[in-house]
């Protein structure tokens, strides 16, 4: 089949599938075959999750308002499921690709995602959401540009590259959900991986990037691990920091940075030194031995290897608290819109709902389970996206099983009971919410908003009361999808529900989160309106007791 016929099948695929677009926005057109191979990116072989035979998975390169149709076929001997970390999906929580909001794709079959990047730019990634499948791979970067008349607060760098590190496992992914499954958590990592390679650090690496001298890159920097924040930083080079997760920042220069589980930043890096090789660093941070990775930066027509002494990461989370408190939203930017990001004053709107959720660990039927507010979720066999749609909600969860306020007994911290059931909040449409993140642990954690972006407006040690809010920053906080919570201590994020959907705050940490450290907000528009909601897709999955059910009414534009 040419290109040109796969386009037009693709075109009349989307437009009998009931995908409403503007058809002024391109589309861009992908089919993945997902199946095993065997690599080695610790030295050791393992089973890994490929996307048409690559590990990372292939880039999703477009631009703002694009249409992205990605035909997956699942050539794995289990159920799959894939989510787009940071794409807001706006009205179209169909295409979210979690337990709660599909049902999975079957082995030897093909499901086709739509979706549309709407008002977005930045750097995302995605990952598969079912199982322990992320422990195996089929993860890849997403990147979005400005469209060609919004101005950028910088020069068109000379390339654009996608990094994407974390920690890594040497068990397979089944080994791992075994020690779950029994009540054990994963223990250590074994290293830490470059885009699928940890480098051996000996002059002998092939160079993973190569730039010409007086040049400027950018670097798109995924943590897309499992439990560990990391570290980066770049042998005799600075980097300035230029966008998080959607948002043009305050071009604030760095020697090194701290990027928490499922974090995007975006850096310029100048090839301003001697010409020769150099090491990119990526090393685990909050551990008591430190895990390294390298990949090799070479010159071109550069002479000589990289120094074999690797620039040492920073120490403790009161430094990394400091950095996150320099990170600012640069308020004369554009980013997706022509409009200056500042023109939005988030500072002054006011909160309509706090909710304050607390984090804790504890033993159900002895098997460590984790928890928000003493309810550990548990995703039902009916999604409950589906159920909602279906009207038989009533017949698969409970809605508010956690209350806005909880408060844990002294000394009981993670000790209390701890429910197992779907954890569903109902939010009402628009409102403007304030979510509060009590961490009484000893790690540092990591959160994650679909559908949103959010205000990072303050981490402070210690637990949170309404006396803190003066401590907030309401001017020029990062607008962004993910926030860290260091021990013994708390984040406040604020953000206007406004998608209406079903919209999923987990854990980016996979044990947290496969072990209950996640809920789901129900955001459901009152009008029943395509306005506010796309319809389920035609080709929308259908499993547990909606399978059978006759397809409900669809919703007009009124």
């Amino acid at each position: 089949m040419n290109n040109r016929l796969g386009c037009v099948l693709a075109i009349l695929l989307a437009i009998t599938c009931n995908i409403s677009v503007n058809g002024e926005d391109p589309y861009l057109f992908h089919e993945w075959k997902v199946t095993y191979g065997t690599l080695s990116p610790l030295g050791v072989p393992q089973k890994i999750i490929l996307i048409n035979g690559q590990f990372p998975g292939p880039r999703i390169n477009g631009t703002s308002n694009n249409n992205v149709v990605v035909n997956v076929f699942n050539q794995l001997d289990e159920p799959l499921l894939f989510t787009w970390s940071g794409i807001q999906q706006r009205k179209n929580s169909w295409q979210e690709g979690t337990l709660g909001n599909n049902c999975p794709i079957p082995p030897g079959t093909n499901f086709t995602y739509r979706f549309q990047v709407k008002d977005q730019i930045g750097s995302y990634y995605y990952y598969p959401t079912t199982s322990m499948h992320r422990a195996a791979g089929g993860f890849g970067g997403i990147s979005v540009l400005s469209r060609a008349l919004i101005p950028v607060p910088f020069e068109t760098p000379e390339a654009d590259h996608m990094v994407l590190v974390g920690d890594w496992y040497t068990k397979s992914h089944t080994e791992l959900k075994r020690l779950l499954d029994s009540g054990r958590a994963l223990g250590r990592p074994q290293g830490v991986v470059i885009n699928g390679k940890s480098g051996k650090g000996d002059g002998k690496d092939e160079p993973m990037f190569t730039v010409t001298p007086g040049k400027t890159y950018r670097f798109r920097i995924c943590n897309v691990g499992l439990k560990d924040s990391i570290n980066v930083r770049m042998q005799g080079h600075t980097l300035k920091l230029v966008e998080i997760e959607g948002s043009h920042t305050v071009q604030n220069v760095y020697e090194s940075l701290d990027i928490h589980l499922g974090q995007c930043f975006s850096v310029l890096v100048t090839a301003n030194q001697e010409p020769k090789d150099y090491f990119f660093v990526a090393s685990t941070r909050f551990t008591k031995d430190s895990h390294v990775a390298t990949a090799t930066i070479r010159y071109a027509n550069g002479k000589g290897p990289a120094s074999p002494e690797l620039p040492k990461a920073p120490e403790g989370w009161a430094w990394s608290l400091n950095q996150f408190r320099s990170f600012r939203w640069n308020l004369t930017a554009s980013a997706a819109r022509p409009n200056p990001q500042g023109s939005y004053h988030y500072g002054q709107i006011n909160i309509t709902r706090t909710i304050k959720l607390v984090t804790s660990a504890g033993q159900v039927d002895g098997k460590l389970r984790y928890a928000l507010n003493g309810v550990s979720h548990v995703d039902p066999t009916t999604p409950i996206k589906l159920a909602e749609y279906y009207g038989a909600g009533d017949k698969v969860f409970k809605y508010d099983l956690i209350k806005d306020e909880y408060e844990p007994s002294p000394g009981q911290a993670g000790q209390d009971k701890i429910t197992l059931a779907p954890n569903v909040v109902n939010a009402t449409y628009r409102n403007f919410v304030e979510i509060v993140i009590e961490n009484h642990g000893k790690s540092v954690q990591s959160w994650h908003l679909s559908g949103h972006s959010f205000f990072a407006v303050g981490i402070e040690p210690g637990r949170w009361t309404p006396e803190r809010r003066r401590n907030y920053n309401l001017l020029d906080a990062v607008s962004r999808n993910t926030i860290q919570v260091y021990p013994k201590s708390f984040a406040v994020i604020m953000t206007t529900l406004d998608n209406a959907g079903l919209w999923n705050l987990r854990s980016n940490s996979l044990e947290r989160n496969y072990l209950g450290h996640q809920l789901y907000f129900s955001v459901l528009s009152p009008n029943k309106s395509i306005k506010d909601e796309y319809n389920m897709p035609d080709n929308d999955l259908l499993c547990g007791i909606v399978k059978d059910m006759p397809k409900p009414t669809p919703y007009k534009a009124n």
